[in-house]
């Protein structure tokens, strides 16, 4: 039985994409070569490549605006060191919003001040900073837009003559933004797009090659945009299955869509926890994040009930991370309507049973 998948990542991928992905690996378009074993230079593995980049511009809405779209490898932490390498010239902001932003921020420490424009530290990141101000003569602004861990999201984002950068590894392609507003987003593949191993990033040429400081090719964007997002042998399988994850969005309506569906998601399991006495949210919930949703038993000693229960229903990945506790429901694009109903059937069920 195919088990309801809340896991935070690696994610759930939608079932017409893991079936494709699986026939390409025994063999690609016909070639009698398996997709893991043909070369990353062939023209099969090219169109891909050259396909999945274009469909990450065309859903942002980022089409001949100046914006490059990159597949690259190390997941969002190489991200942390990469954006500072090229983009700070001699001081930075960051919004602290929770463990990532903390992260990133100690990778950026190493190139220049980091200025902590905000931060949500002093509450275990259970909420957004608001009304906080953005000092002039910053190299970029770096953000966070959702925070899997602790289940916060942001839903406005400031005005700034900084280029605004933006880790949206556990949100993009989720809802639909301006995102033209953005200079350069990274996202690792794994949340919400694809399996691990690759990692979107989008950036507008025109804030590259302006530090001093020498770049090692491999850490260079605009090395990496030189050779096509192929300068070094890709992650063939992830970026396919991006791809094809890519072309499924698409094919739904694009982000308007997919956006629609998960409002109905995050509203009818925030409904529950909040209406339920047995559960109580962790977030506040005007920060509630719509991809990662957490929330804690209000009496501990029902939780091995809860998880028999759960285990029952075959819902799998709702454990929250140690540093929260309690429970964490990822509700990523794939993840169906009807699993969600399934866990708030059993979220009641446990109020009846109490």
């Amino acid at each position: 039985m195919k088990k309801h998948n809340f896991s935070a990542g690696p994610c759930i991928l939608p079932q017409e994409v893991l079936l494709k992905a699986s026939e390409a690996v025994m063999d690609l378009n016909g070639s009698g070569l398996s997709l893991i074993e043909i070369s990353h230079r062939s023209k099969d593995f090219v169109a891909v490549m050259e396909k999945a980049r274009s469909l990450a511009l065309e859903l942002l809405g980022l089409e001949d605006q100046g914006y490059q779209a990159l597949f690259l490898q190390g997941g969002a932490s190489l991200e942390f060191l990469m954006v500072a390498y090229n983009l700070m010239e001699s001081k930075a902001g960051y919004l602290n919003t929770g463990t990532w932003s903390d992260k990133a921020i100690k990778e950026a420490k190493l190139f220049g001040e980091v200025v902590e424009v905000g931060s949500s530290k002093d509450e275990n990141f259970n909420y957004i900073p608001k009304g906080y101000t953005i000092p002039e003569g910053l190299d970029y602004l770096h953000l966070t837009s959702n925070n899997t861990i602790f289940g916060t999201q942001l839903k406005k984002f400031p005005k700034t003559e900084a280029p605004l950068v933006c880790d949206m590894s556990s949100d993009i392609f989720s809802r639909q933004l301006d995102f033209s507003q953005f200079d350069l987003i990274y996202a690792g593949a794994q949340k919400n797009m694809g399996p691990a191993g690759t990692t979107l990033v989008v950036v507008k040429e025109a804030i590259l090659g302006k530090v001093s400081r020498k770049i090692p090719s491999m850490l260079d964007y605009q090395v990496h945009i030189a050779k096509d997002s192929m300068f070094n042998t890709p992650s063939v399988f992830a970026v396919y299955v991006s791809m094809l994850t890519l072309e499924w969005l698409k094919n739904l309506g694009g982000i308007s869509a997919i956006e629609e569906i998960n409002e109905k998601k995050a509203q009818l399991l925030y409904s529950e926890i909040d209406l339920n006495p047995v559960f109580e949210g962790y977030a506040n919930k005007e920060d509630r994040s719509h991809m990662n949703a957490t929330f804690n038993l209000a009496d501990e000693g029902l939780k091995e009930t809860f998880d028999h229960m759960l285990k029952e229903a075959g819902i799998n990945g709702l454990n929250g991370h140690r540093s929260v506790g309690g429970y964490r429901a990822s509700m990523y694009n794939a993840l169906s309507l009807e699993s969600v109903g399934v866990l708030v059937d059993v979220m009641s069920e446990m109020e009846r049973k109490g």
